[in-house]
């Protein structure tokens, strides 16, 4: 009875896990979408001031923020990355 109780405790276990794995999307983002990088970002007011349109792009969407990329002017998405990523005595 011991074997049974310990196999179906792992199974359960393992279910479990699993559902919470599918809940994520392949980018490793969940329903949210909110995405945490392994690095942060360490560019200053300058570098993000002089940065290239596709670079923000790419930088705003490997942060989950998306949705602010999408229909933004590069002035804006400036501002977004300034705000986002830098402390505010930095700016």
């Amino acid at each position: 009875m011991g074997k049974v109780s310990l196999l179906l405790n792992f199974l359960i276990s393992h279910a479990a896990k699993q559902e919470s794995m599918e809940n994520f999307d392949r980018n490793g983002a969940s329903g949210s979408g909110f995405k945490m990088p392994l690095h942060y970002p360490k560019y200053t007011k300058d570098d993000y001031e002089k940065m290239e349109e596709w670079r923000l792009d790419l930088l705003l969407s490997d942060y989950g923020l998306i949705a602010f990329h999408d229909t933004s002017t590069l002035h804006e998405k400036r501002a977004i990355a300034i705000e986002t990523f830098l402390w505010p005595n930095a700016y």
